[in-house]
């Protein structure tokens, strides 16, 4: 058996990867090939292009990347269609992959998608793209399928892979010590974790510390930094709001950052989810770029009230979010002392974090290796 793939970015990688390794322990002698990141690799794909080719995001920045892009989805149609796989999986980047899996599926090849794009908050006519596009999706939230069944188009719930990894349990002063941190009121800062995003959120995020830090005499703040070239941004952000020194700024390391926090205040994305995985209070803002930002809101592209998975996935939303003009310091900083100052409400939101867990944590790898497996021997 042949597996095609294509995944973006370091989110769609480690997917790939579990879905690689459960592949091969179902078929050992399948072979895989196309882009593919560093655990991907690992995991034994053939890598034609690295993931972090697809690696750009918004609605005007990646226009100057269009060409190389189309370049590249036609030479992998070329080779896929001289030399077919059983069945292509799409990981995540719907914008190249829905194109490239449309005419794969054209001309004869089985198509996978892993992970819905976000129809049911943006560009809702995408479902009728991905309904030419595909024979299957992997969806990994639980409200996707049903709008995937009312279209007509075959769709999986297999759970959500940050689910599965994240520990059932959180010892919150074991991963204090691990970071040398002793006790007192603790917040995990995590302004992104690509460069643009730290542009729009560091200073912002920097002085809503120096407003905490001035209110609450000893708290202290963990960041990690994604990259080397993050961890430098983020230490002049700090350093020009004044507040370096109650800053312990790591590399990498998000989970422990979080898991030895009190409270986790972040920039609004797959972080906001693991930190519920987490069952950890969280504080969410976010900034696109403006013209992106003026664009999506005057074509009405957004149909969401709010935007952090957590709040789509509970009964009521329990992360507060400030969004655009709304993430301003102080606001951000009275947000995190009044839930600091509530302990009944944090406990409260731990309880609703530990029932989502439990929700979204089935095995996706092996469900979603079991569906393509499926798929190629139909």
């Amino acid at each position: 058996m042949k597996i095609g793939l294509v995944a973006g970015e370091a989110s769609g990688d480690l997917l790939g990867a579990g879905l690689l390794r459960e592949l091969r322990a179902r078929v050992p002698d399948v072979t895989f090939e196309g882009v593919a990141g560093p655990a991907m690799l690992a995991a034994g794909c053939d890598q034609w292009e690295p993931a972090e080719s697809l690696a750009v995001m918004g609605l005007v920045e990646p226009l100057a990347h269009i060409p190389r892009l189309l370049r590249l989805r036609k030479s992998l149609l070329r080779r896929w269609q001289a030399a077919p796989p059983d069945v292509f999986v799409g990981i995540d980047a719907p914008d190249f992959n829905l194109g490239l899996e449309k005419k794969l599926r054209k001309s004869g090849i089985k198509t996978v998608h892993y992970v819905s794009p976000s129809v049911w908050a943006w560009r809702k006519g995408r479902i009728k793209t991905v309904k030419e596009a595909v024979d299957k999706v992997l969806c990994i939230l639980p409200f996707e399928k049903a709008l995937y069944d009312s279209h007509g188009v075959d769709a999986v719930f297999v759970g959500h892979p940050k689910a599965d990894s994240s520990p059932e349990s959180v010892d919150a002063e074991a991963a204090r010590r691990s970071l040398g941190l002793g006790s007192g009121e603790l917040i995990a800062v995590l302004p992104g974790s690509r460069a643009g995003e730290v542009a729009r959120l560091g200073d912002v995020l920097a002085n809503t510390a120096k407003q905490l830090a001035a209110a609450r005499p000893g708290i202290r703040f963990v960041t990690p930094a994604a990259t080397p070239l993050l961890r430098s941004m983020i230490e002049q952000q700090l350093a020009a709001a004044g507040v370096a020194d109650s800053f312990l700024v790591l590399d990498g390391d998000s989970e422990t950052a979080m898991m030895a926090a009190d409270l986790v205040l972040l920039a609004s994305g797959t972080a906001a989810l693991e930190a519920a995985l987490l069952g950890k209070p969280t504080i969410a803002t976010y900034r696109l770029a403006p013209l992106t930002y003026a664009i999506a809101i005057g074509m009405r592209m957004v149909k969401l009230e709010h935007y952090t998975l957590p709040n789509l996935l509970t009964e009521e939303p329990l992360v507060p979010e400030f969004m655009q003009k709304q993430a301003e310091p102080s606001a951000i900083a009275h947000a995190v002392i009044s839930m600091l100052d509530d302990p009944q409400r944090m406990r409260m939101i731990h309880r609703e974090f530990a029932k989502l867990r439990t929700k979204l944590a089935l095995n996706a790898d092996q469900r979603a290796a079991d569906a393509v497996i499926e798929l190629a021997q139909s």
